[in-house]
């Protein structure tokens, strides 16, 4: 995964912080290191797991706000409970190989969470410009094929960065903790640089909505202005659709149906105004195959159609990059989704942000 240098040094020294002091509380050599990073969502991340795993929410409070989550494995779990509960080592094997967890067991894995989260606020806090609160909240547990994933269990729906951190402790087969970490409390952590080419493309739109008349130059009667122009939020509620590849356009037509707003769709060159003129549009669906500055001119053009009150926008693509990402939210998405992607993802999206009841 490109970029997030900043949150990476962070996680990478936090965990480092978080392995040494929990060995010491386990009195055993104990390390995390990270090793890895790359955006994932929950169905993919959930649809490749084979073992059951512990979900850790951590509140972010302040100028920080949300929640960011750490999984260990179940296993992994167990060993270093029953190690800090002074069972014995041959005991130890038979809960991990049968994945026996106790309530006992579950007190004292909290306690090296608890380690885990102390470390990470210790270095965020030291580290960020402004003042943030992370605060531990209770473990879930999750185990593929026996537990059931719902929209906000054991995390909520949508797109994830994901740090993986490889586990070690003498005489131990340790798997991986991993922090998902929601792509917005990402770029809250780590925000984004304006690029050079973005903001000359933002520029350039702004000069088209505001430069003034050439001297001579006349409305004719079809340039008067109308009671309902495009920039208004009045007219038929909408959604309009923006795909080059007719197949999966229609495939996103179809999924948006229950919602019996009007459907506009359109090549990723449709004329937006046109696509505007007399709609009240709830919502912005963009398509594509990378998500680059062609699509991120589209998200600045629909801002400037309706500057005071844009319409959410939701991209997805199948390549996906941090800088992609980051344009994408800066300049006026307010949610993405990697394809290939869940039919119930990009429901439970579009009933969000056009504010539907839920079924």
């Amino acid at each position: 995964m490109d970029g997030y240098k900043m949150l990476y040094e962070m996680l990478e020294a936090a965990l480092k912080q978080a392995g040494e002091e929990s060995g010491m509380l386990l009195g055993q050599e104990l390390s995390i290191a990270l090793s890895d990073s790359l955006a994932t969502s929950k169905t993919s991340y959930f649809g490749d797991l084979d073992d059951g795993v512990f979900v850790l929410g951590v509140d972010s409070g302040e100028a920080y706000t949300g929640q960011l989550y750490l999984v260990f494995s179940l296993r992994d779990a167990i060993v270093m409970s029953s190690i800090l509960l002074g069972i014995p080592p041959a005991r130890i094997q038979e809960k991990k190989r049968l994945s026996i967890i106790e309530s006992d067991d579950i007190d004292a894995f909290s306690e090296i969470a608890n380690m885990v989260n102390g470390a990470l606020n210790a270095v965020f806090q030291g580290t960020l410009p402004n003042k943030v609160r992370l605060k531990l909240l209770p473990p879930k547990k999750y185990v593929p094929e026996i537990d059931t994933l719902d929209e906000e269990d054991p995390l909520p729906d949508g797109d994830y960065l994901m740090f993986r951190s490889k586990l070690e402790m003498p005489g131990q087969e340790m798997n991986y903790l991993d922090v998902l970490i929601p792509v917005h409390l990402g770029n809250l952590f780590d925000p984004p640089e304006v690029s050079k080419e973005v903001a000359e493309v933002s520029d350039e739109e702004a000069d088209i909505e505001t430069a003034p008349p050439e001297p001579g130059d006349s409305a004719g009667p079809e340039e008067k202005p109308v009671e309902s122009p495009v920039g208004a939020t009045v007219g038929v509620d909408s959604i309009v659709v923006l795909e080059d590849n007719e197949i999966e356009r229609q495939h996103l037509v179809e999924l948006i149906a229950f919602t019996e707003f009007k459907v506009v769709e359109g090549s990723l060159d449709a004329d937006i105004k046109e696509l505007f003129s007399g709609r009240n549009v709830r919502l912005v669906l963009i398509g594509s195959q990378d998500a680059d500055d062609r699509e991120l001119a589209v998200c600045i053009k629909v801002n400037a159609i309706r500057q005071d009150s844009p319409p959410p926008i939701i991209m997805s693509a199948e390549c996906w990059t941090r800088t992609a990402v980051l344009k994408a939210l800066k300049y006026g998405a307010r949610d993405i989704i990697i394809k290939p992607f869940s039919s119930d993802d990009v429901v439970t999206k579009v009933r969000r942000y056009c504010k539907l009841p839920p079924v």
